[in-house]
Parts: C-alpha cells; structure tokens; sequence
C-alpha cells in the first residue's frame, strides 16, 4: 500500500517528535504493508512555516535513518498546505510543494479548517483549477461543515478536485458522524485515496490494513485496492522513479 498523508519527518509540525518516534511509524508502517510514503508536513502560516529546503533537509535525515535501522520504506516528501490565499501567489512563482501528478497535472493537498468552510474557498479550488493544478482535499469527513452538509462538498467535485479521507474515519476513531460521512464519500464514489494522517505511534499509528479491509467488506476488493495501492501511486509514482 501506498501513503499519501502523514506527518512522519521529524520536528517539523505535530507529528513525529523526534527520530525514534518517526523511525517507530515507520515500522508500524512496514508491518501493516505499507511500502511508500509521501510525507506531508504541515504548512500553515504563522504557526508551522516550514519551507522546502527544511523538509527536503528532513527527509534526508529520515531516509538515513530508516537506511541504518534496516527499515525497508521507501520515502518522498511534499506537504499539506492549509488554506491561505498565500498559495495563489506560491502557484504562480512555482514554489508549491506538490503532492504528484494526477493524469499530468500537478496535485496539491489542501487542508481546511477542521471546525468551518473558509470564505473564499470555492474561489481558491476554481482559481486553481482552472489553471491546470489539482487540490485534493485532505479529510473532508472531519470538516464539520462537510459533516453537517456533505451537499457543501459538491462544488468542489464539480470543479474537480480531488479528495483523500483518513483511514482511520472508516473504523470510527473521530465518532459516528465522521464515520458515517467518510462511508458517504466511498459509497458516492467520490473519494480519490485513503491515507494515514499518521502523527504519533499510539493514537495516530501508520496505519492502512484495517480501513482497508472496512472497504472490501463494504465496497469490495476493487475499491480498496483502487484507494490504497493503484490511485495513490498513480499520485506518488514520480516520487520514486525506478
């Protein structure tokens, strides 16, 4: 399987700490079949300014560590950026951190406030789209706008945006109603991938199998597959040529 969302580089944002925190998801990672991830750390503004040349410094440092513990992960980085009318003037000088490519256009996983709908977002996602650059809205089940109006939700698919929901909604760790809303969105078909959104080793583990096995039982086989292994590295298939 393939992980498109997590927070494993070290001291960058809320997730892993520190090495042995990253290098212990990691192998949570490696035992639940996992073999690439694209590691997304946060960037938001005034709180988490990470800049490429950090993460691409911290993915180094990952990529030897995981090298000298014998931790058999293939690894990439991009990020997750939070919704900021930054990101038009990043698109238009070329610094955005891509996630991959999506049928030749570039992918940028966009997160919104967990608690509301920004003003402007509609706006933000068309501006995008309409110039070739794809958003995947990370976790769009645990926006409560979108829990409390999946129907909010449709414009963006209609322009054509992309969508990744946790894995761990599908199993119920965020409550019914992020469950309910996260099944919604696979049985409408309107999700592009499962991910982790792994931040720690207790509660927030690298973690894909069990949601996966959620789909087959509901959706079927090809569903699953279709979200963890063939979609994800349709997305992060550049990441890691050869």
């Amino acid at each position: 399987m393939i992980d498109v969302h997590n927070h494993l580089l070290p001291g960058l944002d809320d997730g892993a700490r520190n090495m042995d925190e990253a290098l212990a998801m990691a192998r949570q990672a490696v035992d639940d079949g996992i073999t690439h991830l694209v590691c997304t750390p946060h960037i938001r503004p005034g709180r988490y300014d990470n800049q490429p040349e950090g993460i691409h410094a911290a993915l180094a440092d990952f990529r030897a560590g995981l090298t000298d513990a014998s931790i058999p992960l293939q690894v990439a980085a991009a990020a997750e950026m939070h919704f900021d009318l930054e990101i038009i003037t990043q698109a238009q000088s070329g610094s955005l951190p891509w996630l991959g490519q999506w049928h030749g256009k570039p992918v940028l996983l966009l997160e919104f406030p967990h608690s509301y709908l920004p003003v402007g977002a509609e706006r933000l996602t068309e501006w995008l789209v309409t110039r070739d650059f794809l958003p995947m809205i990370a976790h769009p089940e645990r926006n409560r706008d979108f829990v409390n109006d999946l129907n909010r939700l449709e414009p963006f698919l209609d322009q054509g945006c992309l969508t990744q929901i946790t894995a761990s909604a599908l199993t119920g760790q965020f409550g019914e109603r992020v469950q309910t809303c996260a099944e919604a969105l696979v049985d409408g078909d309107d999700v592009t991938c499962l991910a982790s959104d792994a931040h720690n080793p207790t509660n927030r583990p690298c973690r894909l199998s069990e949601s996966a096995a959620v789909v087959t039982r509901r959706f079927g086989p090809e569903r699953a597959q279709a979200l963890t292994r063939d979609n994800p590295w349709q997305l992060a298939a550049e990441h890691f040529p050869g």
